[in-house]
């Protein structure tokens, strides 16, 4: 099964570079190429898209404006001139952030990490049932039950999940890992951590705290949040 591609960028250089680091990994194809977000919406709409490589700067709509706008979004991509927009991206859970000029090397970090997501969501159907994951820890395959996880914790190309008795590290994304769980059951507080709802003792200002634990809440969840456990009509 190919990984359907979306290119979202105003320049034709930009979407060159792209299509062309595309053509050297067969798990990947080209559904599509936009010039600007309102063509990119009126796509998303008709097609399913499994990744999108979205630029930043285009007219009209920045491509920060856009994922904002989403209510479902693609795994996104985002390749741009600019560096300053990188902490801001990925607590909009992009996958990626490629400054251009964008090389093929760097592309296949990017490539990657985008394979891996979709392993873990393929081989999610054998793996998971109504109360447990498995996950790989060195070289073990170990079951934990839902119930048990109190968070789960980004650490780059690793996520750790910690419940009441352990601390476990594997290599996996948060986003890809959080897709697994139940979405009543677990919550994106930020782009470093997911909680599990049952789990959260009190939140105070920024923070939520868990088993005496006070993990941040990102800017761009907290509206979210709040009305998800009900604080907005406190």
């Amino acid at each position: 099964m190919k990984i359907k591609c979306l290119i979202v960028d105003d320049e034709p250089l930009g979407r060159n570079v792209i299509i062309n680091h595309l053509k050297n990994f067969s798990d990947f194809e080209i559904i599509g190429t936009c010039n600007d977000a309102m063509e990119a919406f009126q796509f998303i709409k008709k097609e399913s898209v499994d990744v999108m490589f979205l630029d930043i700067n285009m007219p009209e709509m920045s491509g920060i404006e856009f994922i904002k706008g989403l209510d479902k979004k693609p795994l996104t991509v985002i390749t741009t001139a600019y560096r300053e927009y990188a902490v801001e991206s990925f607590e909009l859970d992009v996958v990626d952030y490629l400054v251009k000029p964008i090389s093929l090397q760097r592309f296949m970090k990017s490539a990657d990490k985008i394979l891996d997501h979709f392993k873990l969501i393929s081989g999610s159907t054998a793996q998971e049932s109504n109360d447990h994951i498995f996950i790989k820890v060195d070289k073990k395959i170990v079951k934990i039950l839902l119930q048990d996880i109190l968070y789960i914790e980004s650490l780059k190309d690793y996520v750790r999940v910690v419940t009441p008795l352990e601390s476990l590290i594997t290599h996996h994304n948060l986003r890809s890992i959080t897709k697994l769980l139940p979405e009543e059951m677990f919550l994106r507080i930020h782009r470093s951590y997911t909680v599990a709802i049952d789990k959260i003792k009190s939140l105070e200002g920024n923070n939520i705290e868990i088993e005496g634990k006070s993990l941040p809440i990102g800017r761009n969840y907290q509206k979210k949040i709040k009305k998800r456990i009900g604080a907005d009509k406190i």
